[in-house]
């Protein structure tokens, strides 16, 4: 390839194919990329809902063997539309699927993917797309005995932005339905728009919230040097605009070097009483003291903050319950740790908190608090205990 020409994974997600015309339009961006020099290869969704449509018309009981072959007509038919409109307009291309002597996405026995034998046929198919477009069937994998499999939810973005990893391409360009990632939920917020870029931290954290842009299964397979772009079908150009996504996972076990003290408020049924949350942290930050975590139960808020801050949080704190009459009493303790874990690929908390929480307990040491976000788990413990904790996390991670 030469200097500017790039090597590039375009998604088509199954609104961006659901008709005669996005058919058209996803084969013009693609044929204008290859005119450019660029090298594309391309994963197909099912048209529209045709995967939904055809899992509801199963209404027996299929095995997981017959179940996937029936689904995978969806994603079959797509890349024999692709492909006929990419020929239509002079471009060299084939479709791959299951089954095809170059299909390169491999599942093992447990239906994990197999790295090893991926990347070895995925290196492959990188060196002939200087010379043809290959358009493959996302969400579906193929076993070491050439039966069908899927990759699960999300799994067209999975098949993408593996592809995009293992053959060492600039750039993996996601065509969905909506304008990349906006600022909020344009159907319900006015003023919305799009975000030139966001990281994959921040797009994990909103994936597990509802907004499915990318799937977080996907994100996993990101990493640096591989730009990952997520764009509307309607804008026609694979190679500019839309959302980029920034960075990497990483599987982050961290132990936070200081001291910290733990401040409750106890107050009658503060859960219910809207405020008192905002004043309590507002008096803090005030006066540019840092939470390092919050917790709120019926009645009680927990802060945890810096053992330095103790004193002035202490008076400030003392303040409120005095002024507000909802508030009854508070308590300081201080020689708290914490350790933070941010998952990779998080499966879902529950496994999260889990790994991270059974160790711990398991050693005999005292869990003070958990604190959860979508994509991370904080655990308070005694400082004294703290090397031996994040020790057992880290042998468990």
């Amino acid at each position: 390839m030469d200097g500017d020409a790039m090597r590039v994974v375009a998604k088509f997600g199954g609104t961006s194919l659901g008709n005669g015309d996005r058919i058209n339009r996803a084969a013009d961006s693609i044929a204008a990329a290859v005119e450019q020099g660029h090298e594309v290869a391309v994963v197909a969704s099912a048209m529209g809902n045709t995967t939904d449509e055809l899992l509801q018309e199963i209404e027996y009981d299929a095995d997981e063997a017959d179940r996937a072959e029936i689904v995978s007509m969806g994603e079959r038919t797509s890349v024999r539309m692709l492909k006929g409109a990419l020929s239509a307009r002079g471009v060299e291309s084939e479709f791959l699927e299951p089954g095809s002597e170059d299909w390169p996405i491999i599942t093992n026995e447990y239906g994990e993917v197999d790295v090893e034998e991926t990347k070895k046929r995925a290196h492959a198919l990188a060196g002939r797309m200087k010379d043809v477009v290959p358009v493959l069937t996302g969400f579906l994998a193929q076993d070491l005995q050439g039966n069908v499999t899927t990759l699960g939810r999300g799994g067209s973005d999975t098949s993408a932005v593996m592809l995009g990893k293992y053959t060492d391409s600039d750039e993996v360009v996601i065509v969905t339905d909506v304008e990349g990632v906006m600022t909020g939920d344009p159907r319900v917020v006015e003023g919305a728009r799009n975000v030139g870029e966001i990281t994959v931290d921040e797009l994990r954290s909103l994936s597990f919230r509802g907004a499915e842009v990318v799937a977080p299964s996907a994100l996993s397979y990101k990493v640096e040097g591989l730009d990952v772009r997520v764009v509307h079908y309607q804008h026609g150009d694979l190679l500019t605009g839309g959302t980029s996504i920034e960075g990497e996972f990483e599987n982050l076990i961290d132990l936070q070097e200081n001291q910290l003290c733990c401040l409750t408020v106890a107050g009658r049924a503060i859960r219910n009483n809207p405020g008192i949350l905002s004043e309590l942290s507002t008096t803090l930050s005030d006066e540019g003291i840092n939470i390092e975590g919050a917790s709120t139960g019926m009645d009680s808020v927990t802060f945890y903050l810096d053992e330095e801050d103790a004193k002035d949080a202490e008076a400030l704190l003392h303040d409120q319950v005095i002024e507000v009459e909802t508030l009854s009493s508070l308590t300081v303790e201080d020689g708290f740790a914490v350790i933070r874990v941010t998952g990779g690929e998080v499966p879902n908390e529950a496994a999260l908190v889990k790994r991270v929480v059974d160790p711990i307990h398991a050693a005999h040491i005292h869990i003070d608090d958990v604190i959860t976000s979508a994509t991370s788990v904080s655990v308070f413990v005694p400082w004294d205990d703290r090397e031996q904790a994040l020790e057992q996390v880290q042998k468990r991670f």
